[in-house]
């Protein structure tokens, strides 16, 4: 039986800044991004090299702003109703996939109008560049012993001493890392290698995060806080229901659309 770690929060430090793993893993997840999109750049002849950097930097804001605000409304609404103060206080914890999902949506609706981009080009050219940042978020997940999963009977089963229990429990956190994150930019990339009509790309991306996530939840402790809810399913599985719904409404949407790289090349002519 595996007992977690518990390692040092804090990956390293120089002087009094403290660089913690959560953050890192943050870190990496954007550098991942730059990279796969610069080598994206050239499929889409109307994105240039600087479009991602500047990407990254709207992204970055709407990660963490969505990422928060989805916590605040779709997990503890009441909590926060009464204590605005704390609606800021990311460091203590609290960040929703969706919301920040969410909120990268916005930021490259805003970014896309003001290029004078079709918004699912722009989607199709994202998206294959953003497992890599899941797997490494989920990664951080792990490192922390937190969002540990339902108790198991398993040879590969951890125990979290967060959990309180000293059960052996699924390390659902590695379970959404290789779902979410590698088998995921997996398909993504290879889809993505051969010009797709515009939106299939993005639908590929929703339906596929939505079905992962949704199949891992069955082994990850629902919140504490909220438990199971409406047949029996958790927060997390719910919110995923419309990625998986709109994902299928997309990929129908985008049959017989033109490809965001013919899109791109008539932008860049005109």
């Amino acid at each position: 039986m595996f007992v977690h770690p518990q390692f040092n929060p804090i990956a390293f430090s120089i002087g009094p800044l403290a660089v913690h793993w959560y953050g890192l893993m943050y870190l990496c997840g954007f550098l991942a991004f730059v990279f796969l999109a610069k080598r994206r750049v050239p499929l889409f002849p109307g994105i240039a090299v600087e479009d991602v950097d500047n990407l990254l930097t709207w992204a970055v804001l709407g990660v963490i702003l969505g990422g928060r605000l989805g916590y605040v409304l779709f997990y503890k609404p009441e909590y926060y109703l009464h204590n605005p103060a704390e609606i800021p206080a990311i460091w203590e914890g609290g960040m929703s996939f969706h919301g920040g999902f969410l909120g990268v949506l916005l930021t490259c609706f805003i970014y896309a109008r003001h290029k004078g981009w079709k918004f699912f080009d722009l989607m199709d050219f994202v998206a294959p560049a953003v497992p890599p940042g899941l797997a490494f978020g989920r990664l951080g997940n792990f490192i922390n012993g937190e969002l540990w999963g339902r108790p198991t009977d398993g040879w590969w089963g951890v125990v979290f001493p967060q959990a309180g229990d000293r059960l052996p429990r699924h390390p659902s956190q590695l379970y959404e890392m290789a779902l979410e994150g590698i088998v995921l930019f997996s398909v993504l990339w290879w889809f993505a290698s051969k010009p797709r009509q515009r939106g299939a790309v993005a639908a590929l991306f929703m339906f596929g995060y939505g079905a992962a996530r949704f199949t891992v939840e069955f082994a990850r402790e629902p919140d504490r806080f909220l438990g199971k809810l409406a047949l029996g399913l958790s927060m997390g599985q719910w919110l995923c229901v419309p990625m998986l719904v709109l994902g299928v409404l997309l990929y129908w949407w985008s049959i017989g659309k033109p490809t965001a790289m013919e899109t791109m090349r008539n932008i860049k002519k005109n």
